[in-house]
Formats: structure tokens, C-alpha cells, sequence
């Protein structure tokens, strides 16, 4: 489909190392911020992957979740934008919670540890790799946090935890 809104991919304005946020802040592109947004990008696009080899509908649910996850770290809680936000509540992290039940009882966990992917088909090994780019997620999330001091973002990191805890769940129900 052919683009009519937007004329002209490429800004330039990064091109020295620096990029905006939503509230129209400079930072630097390796700053926590970016780290923390880079790799919930990378976090969805790899759950796109698993979306396509499983079709769960639940995992485009959860990309969404990661979408708004990332606009509420790219936007100051104080400005005019974060309001317009459709934030991640705790409503969003007992869906998730309510979608591991469900999948908690198609699994059969023994207590021992589980080499990804050794244990599943070929869609569990991605939803694997998911898993674990959700842990280095989380950590990044984290660091972003207690680097701005950003209260506002409880509820995301409870669900950041819960969504590997998920995936793990997911790679384990894929056999």
C-alpha cells in the first residue's frame, strides 16, 4: 500500500546521535531511555515472530500492551501528551496473569531447569528467544526507571515480569 501521509521517511534529525521523545525531549541514542524502548521494539518484534508460527491472538494483544508500555516511557508524566495515553493498568497485568492460568493448566512443570527450545517444538524455541529478550527487557525497563526516578511506571513493570514468566509457560505448552 502506498504511503500518502508521509512524504519523507528519513528526518535527518538523529544523524548526530540524538533522538526525541514524545514530549519533544533530546536524548542522546544510547541513553536508558532508548535502551528501554529499543528493546521493547525488539521484544514485539520477535513476539510477531512467535504470533505467525502460533497464531495466538493473545500475543497481538500483548504487542499492543508492549506499544503502550512504550509510549507512557516516552512521554513525561507531566506533560499534555501523557494524558492522551492509554495507560497500562492493573487491569492489563491481570489479563496476563488470568492468560498464564489458562496456559498454566496445559503444563506439566517438573522442577529442574530446561534448556530453551530442548524440551519444545519450533515455534516453542522462538517463544523461547522471546522470553529471554523479555528478561533483558525487563532489565532495561528497570535501569530507565531508577535512572529518572519514574513512578508512574509501576504497573508496566509488573508486567514486563509477568510476560517472560508467561513465555516461558508458552514454550513449554508448545509441545
Amino acid at each position: 500500500m502506498k504511503s500518502t501521509n508521509i512524504k519523507n521517511i528519513s528526518t535527518k534529525t538523529g544523524d548526530k546521535g540524538f533522538a526525541s521523545d514524545y514530549s519533544g525531549g533530546r536524548h542522546q541514542k544510547d541513553s536508558a531511555l532508548f535502551e528501554a524502548l529499543g528493546t521493547i521494539d525488539e521484544l514485539s518484534s520477535c513476539l510477531g515472530i512467535c504470533f505467525h508460527l502460533t497464531n495466538l491472538k493473545e500475543i497481538q494483544i500483548i504487542q499492543g500492551h508492549l506499544q503502550q508500555i512504550n509510549s507512557m516511557i516516552a512521554t513525561l508524566p507531566n506533560h499534555p501528551n501523557y494524558a492522551k495515553l492509554k495507560l497500562i493498568t492493573d487491569n492489563e497485568v491481570a489479563w496476563l496473569e488470568s492468560f498464564e492460568e489458562k496456559i498454566m493448566e496445559k503444563v506439566d512443570l517438573e522442577k529442574a531447569f530446561v534448556l530453551p527450545g530442548s524440551d519444545s517444538t519450533y515455534e516453542g524455541s522462538w517463544i523461547d528467544f522471546a522470553r529471554a529478550v523479555a528478561r533483558r527487557t525487563e532489565r532495561r525497563f528497570f535501569a530507565f526507571v531508577y535512572a529518572m526516578k519514574r513512578t508512574d511506571l509501576d504497573q508496566c513493570g509488573s508486567y514486563l515480569n509477568r510476560l517472560s514468566d508467561l513465555l516461558f509457560l508458552l514454550a513449554r505448552a508448545s509441545k
